[in-house]
């Protein structure tokens, strides 16, 4: 069950992310085949290698683990640049999601 979850997440972020597995791979210092074997379920990563693959992707464990945000990523940097706003401008991005909702 949490082999499945974690390929499945793992391909899921890498192709929000736009990389292949390979590249992915060969970025977080493995072999060019280490991600491919890891969403086959032909192996699982250690835990330090779970946080390379976190950090990779630049969220955290627990956004990892969060399969109810699709792109955990973008919505960490959309919440740090709503953070550098005012009230006034936040209630105006509120209204706008609200429409885009409907």
């Amino acid at each position: 069950m949490y082999e499945d979850f974690l390929s499945e997440r793992i391909a899921k972020l890498r192709t929000i992310k736009n990389v292949s597995a390979r590249d992915m791979s060969l970025s977080i210092g493995q072999n060019e085949n280490y991600i491919n074997h890891i969403e086959n379920r032909k192996s699982m990563p250690s835990m330090q290698m779970f946080f390379y693959i976190c950090d990779y992707f630049n969220i955290s464990p627990k956004e990892f683990f969060d399969d109810n945000t699709n792109n955990p990523a973008l919505i960490k940097e959309i919440i740090a640049d709503l953070n550098t706003l005012d009230e006034k401008q936040i209630n105006s991005i509120h209204e706008i999601v609200k429409g885009l909702k409907k």
